[in-house]
Formats: C-alpha cells, sequence, structure tokens
C-alpha cells in the first residue's frame, strides 16, 4: 500500500493538458471541456445526475400532516428517530464530497462529486422539510441529540466516520479509497432499513408524501454508489500500488461489517414493526451487498438469491420508472429512463 500523501490541486494549470491523466496525480489545466475526457461515460452520469434534480417544497405534506396523528405512538417514535438518523448521516457527505474534489485531478470527476454534494445537502434538507410539517422545533431538537447520542447510532455511524476523518487528517491515495468504500457503505448499504420502515407505511396508504420524498432520495443513493463503484475501479487501474489484494480484502471486510452493523441497527429500530419481517430483511441487506460487489468488479460475497422481500420491490425505482408515474400517488412525474449505463436496479 501507497504512504504518498495527496496535495490539494491548484486551480489552473495552463500548461497542462484539459484532458487529465489521471484522476488523481495527474496532470489537468483544471479547465472543463467535456467533449474533450478522459472517461467519456463520466458525462453520461453527469447528466443522469442533472435530470433527477428535485427540492423537498415539490412535495406538499398536508396529506402526511392529517394522517400524523393516525399514527400508533410506536409508528410515530419509529419515524423520528429513523428520519434523525437519516440525516444525521447525510450530513456527512456533503463536507465529505467536497474535500474530495480538492485532491482529484480530473475534472469531470469534479464536476461530479460536485453536484453529489449539493444533492446530499437538498437530501439532509428534505429530513428537516418533513419534520418540520410534524413535530415543534423543540421536538426536532430533542430528536436529532437522541440521534447524535444514541449508542447504537454511535457504533454504528462510526465505520464511516473513521473512514472520513482518516482521509481529512491525512489525504493519500490509499485514504482516498478506503473513504471510498465506506461511502458506498454509507449510501448503499446504510440506510435501507430506514427506507424499509417508510415503504412499509405506504403500502398500508401510510405517509405517502414522506414516501415519495424517500424514494427521490434512494434514486439519488443508488446513483452515487454507482459512481463511487466506478471511482474506485478506475482509481485501483490507474494506481497499481493500490491494486492489492490487502485491498480487495479491505472491500469484502469493510462492506461485510456495514451489513452486519446495517442487520443491528435494523433489529434495534425495526423489533417492535411486526409487519417487516426481520429475518428477511437481512436477507435482503445481503441481497443488496452482492450488488455493491458487482458494481465494484467483485464477486457475491454472499449467496446468491433473489431480493427476499418482494413486497419492497414495488417500491423500487425500476418499478416507478417502468410506470413514468408516481407510484404513491399516480401523478405524472418525470424520470430518467433506468438502464444499465446509468446503472439503476431494482432495490
Amino acid at each position: 500500500m501507497t504512504k504518498e500523501t495527496l496535495t490539494k490541486i491548484k486551480l489552473l494549470n495552463p500548461e497542462h493538458p484539459n484532458k487529465s491523466t489521471g484522476i488523481i496525480n495527474g496532470q489537468s489545466s483544471g479547465i472543463l471541456n467535456w467533449n474533450d475526457i478522459a472517461y467519456p461515460q463520466m458525462y453520461d452520469l453527469y447528466q443522469t445526475l442533472l435530470s433527477n434534480f428535485w427540492k423537498a417544497q415539490e412535495i406538499n405534506m398536508q396529506d402526511d400532516i392529517k394522517q400524523w396523528d393516525q399514527l400508533t405512538l410506536v409508528e410515530k417514535d419509529v419515524f423520528l428517530r429513523i428520519n434523525t438518523q437519516l440525516a444525521s448521516l447525510d450530513s456527512l457527505q456533503t463536507p465529505t464530497m467536497s474535500q474530495v474534489m480538492d485532491y482529484v485531478t480530473d475534472s469531470s470527476f469534479k464536476a461530479i462529486f460536485a453536484v453529489i454534494s449539493q444533492q446530499e445537502a437538498v437530501h439532509n434538507e428534505s429530513y428537516s422539510y418533513v419534520l418540520s410539517s410534524l413535530v415543534p422545533l423543540r421536538e426536532q431538537n430533542e430528536r436529532f441529540n437522541e440521534a447524535k447520542n444514541d449508542p447504537i447510532v454511535q457504533k454504528r455511524n462510526q465505520l464511516i466516520l473513521d473512514a472520513y476523518e482518516k482521509f481529512r487528517q491525512e489525504p493519500s491515495p490509499q485514504h482516498l479509497f478506503e473513504l471510498g468504500v465506506n461511502s458506498i457503505n454509507l449510501e448503499g448499504i446504510y440506510f435501507y432499513a430506514g427506507f424499509a420502515f417508510f415503504y412499509n407505511l405506504a403500502r398500508q396508504q401510510k405517509m405517502l408524501k414522506t414516501s415519495t420524498m424517500i424514494s427521490y432520495i434512494q434514486r439519488d443513493e443508488m446513483q452515487h454508489a454507482y459512481f463511487i463503484g466506478q471511482f474506485i475501479r478506475i482509481l485501483l487501474s490507474e494506481n497499481p500500488s493500490l491494486n492489492t489484494e490487502e485491498n480487495i480484502q479491505y472491500m469484502y471486510d469493510t462492506i461485510g461489517k456495514a451489513v452486519e452493523l446495517e442487520k443491528e441497527w435494523a433489529q434495534y429500530i425495526l423489533k417492535d414493526i411486526p409487519s417487516i419481517d426481520l429475518n428477511e430483511f437481512s436477507a435482503y441487506v445481503e441481497y443488496l451487498a452482492n450488488k455493491r460487489f458487482r458494481q465494484l468488479g467483485l464477486p457475491n460475497l454472499y449467496d446468491e438469491r433473489d431480493n427476499p422481500m418482494q413486497w419492497i420491490h414495488v417500491f423500487s425505482d425500476e418499478m416507478i420508472n417502468e410506470t413514468k408515474s408516481d407510484f404513491f400517488e399516480q401523478k405524472s412525474r418525470t424520470y430518467t429512463k433506468v438502464s444499465q449505463s446509468n446503472g439503476f436496479d431494482e432495490l
């Protein structure tokens, strides 16, 4: 493993070519001409991310406000705990993705990291928007403090924080690689217990506006995880010193650990939600992890299986895209068509 340290990229290097010679430690003028980039598929990905643009305020929460008092006390408690916990995770992504931009040579990748950073800020705002519709500020603050101080949440978040802080304190190719793997953990493994809870409410015709918001967030997160997977594969390809058996094992160990932490979180947060089978959910997280390994170009870690939570498939990006309408409200909603090139697949 390399011990090399990365340095911040100068804004402009006129003596260098516009097309970058590497995503890190390459030569690049800093001028982005999308028609002359090292990895042309990144333009398609950039366009896909832009086509996903949305704002929380586009969703009218009036129906959910009316339904809120019809939820059970358990449903309300879990709803608020999951909302603030997801917001705490997304809070990490905007500054982290912004910092990565300082060390990435290729301007096309910088542009994509910038869009991801902005979208994560939108996600964070959306959780606050939902909360502001349902409970007063005092309770919002109490719930955010609960999420911050909950030992199970802290244990779960520490895996991500450790990798992100290592890169923040000592930016190096190795630490950038580890940051990327843990970004996949955050966006491609974590969140799904929370998403399952909101979709479980939706299949009971409860809190449909919130579930629509979650579907927007999920659509973005799946694309972010796909991009980071591509970024890691290119990083390893361009930097043989990183393409080691130790780093391959790191991916298996770290994603495997995230899977176990997500299962533990689900057992903790969903234990009083009888309509979600937790054994089924555990298999579902393994199913998702196998998808992440394949996006990284690696064989499955877990047994090959179809989606074990069949009911959640109707809430997936693929199904919503196929109908070209909002599943929850059956109103027209524009989505980018799913294809292999943009990386969407079923949940």
